[in-house]
């Protein structure tokens, strides 16, 4: 199983395998605090897409599309993921406040569609 979560929530048990998957570290979350297993920078969204989308409602459709047409080039790490979930359950962590509209939220439908 893959789900996302907010880094800022308290991890539980039904976490499994916990990777950071924004591109920048969340402000006040110490390493200790996050329980992380890995901070997997390369399929958080470019810097230059993160900057446009800024978040806003009205962004996010054309964000998604841009987004997914960058997962297209990670197609091993995807992979990886996947196959982590196999073993356990991973949980995709994301700093973002909203979560309707945010990148994990992609990632996840992306990571998904071809499972």
């Amino acid at each position: 199983m893959i789900q996302i979560k907010r880094i800022y929530d308290e991890p539980g048990n039904q976490d499994g395998y916990r990777i950071l998957v924004d591109r920048l570290w969340p402000r006040g979350v110490t390493k200790e605090k996050a329980h992380l297993n890995e901070w997997d920078k390369e399929v958080a969204p470019s810097d230059e897409l993160r900057k446009w989308f800024g978040h806003k409602m009205e962004n996010f459709e054309e964000f998604s599309r841009k987004y997914k047409a960058e997962l297209k080039a990670k197609g091993e790490e995807l992979q990886r993921i996947r196959e982590l979930a196999e073993q356990q359950n991973v949980t995709l962590l994301y700093a973002a406040r909203d979560p309707e509209i945010n990148h994990a939220r992609v990632l996840l439908a992306v990571l998904d569609s071809s499972r």
